[in-house]
Formats: C-alpha cells, structure tokens, sequence
C-alpha cells in the first residue's frame, strides 16, 4: 500500500492553482473536468511521479467549520518538507507569502506556517 494522492481543501481551484505553483513552486500534474470542479493536482517538481496533491474543493458543508477551526486554532491542515526551512521562509515572504509561524527551531524539526490563501494554514517542516 501507498499514498499516491492527498488533498487539500481549496476555496477557488484557479486562485489555489496560481499560489501552489507560482508561489509555491509545484508544477501542474492533473487539470480534468470533475462536474462542476476539476480533478486538479499539482506535484514536486523533484517528484513528478510522486505523490499528487489534490486542490479539492471546499464545498462540503463540513469543510467551512472545519477549516475555520482549525485556522483559528492555528492548526496547519498539513505539512511539505523543504531542505532548509529559514531559506524557504525568506523565499515565501520575498513573494509576499503570509506566515503566522516563523521559522522555529524545535530541536529534532524546524517548522514554520503560512496562510495558503485558500482557507488553510500549511506547515514546513525540515527534520535536523
């Protein structure tokens, strides 16, 4: 067994594409008509067979509440791995990316937390 796609709820598929690729730097894997949405994933540059994310949209009733909770918790809704979290901070923010969490040393991990625009928070991490 192995994850082959995860997803992420997004609040507009074009707004999550343009920030998860141009900000972010993951390249488009999957863009199909889905009935009203699409089937749109991006992935690693580094990985372009590997897992996809899927920019699945929020319009679940649940995923409203959910998603406002745990951004009013300041909970990210899921984590990516970077070489050197400090660097990627300081990259993020020369695009203007919003952070609610610096980069902070935890001892075994770094972690850091931006707001994706989209309705989530998301976590770097990069393990010592």
């Amino acid at each position: 067994m192995r994850i082959n796609v995860t997803s992420v709820f997004v609040d507009d598929q074009a707004k999550a594409l343009a920030f998860y690729t141009e900000k972010l730097g993951f390249t488009k894997k999957t863009d199909e008509p889905a009935g009203a949405a699409r089937w749109l994933t991006v992935v690693s540059p580094a990985e372009p067979d590997g897992v996809e994310l899927l920019l699945e949209p929020d319009g679940h009733p649940a995923v409203g509440p959910f998603k406002q909770a745990l951004v009013a918790d300041g909970i990210p809704f899921t984590q990516f791995a970077v070489d050197d979290v400090y660097a990627e901070v300081e990259r993020l923010k020369g695009l203007a990316v919003q952070f609610t969490q610096d980069a902070t040393d935890l001892g075994p991990v770094v972690t850091a937390v931006f707001d994706d625009t989209c309705g989530n928070l998301i976590q770097l991490a990069t393990l010592k």
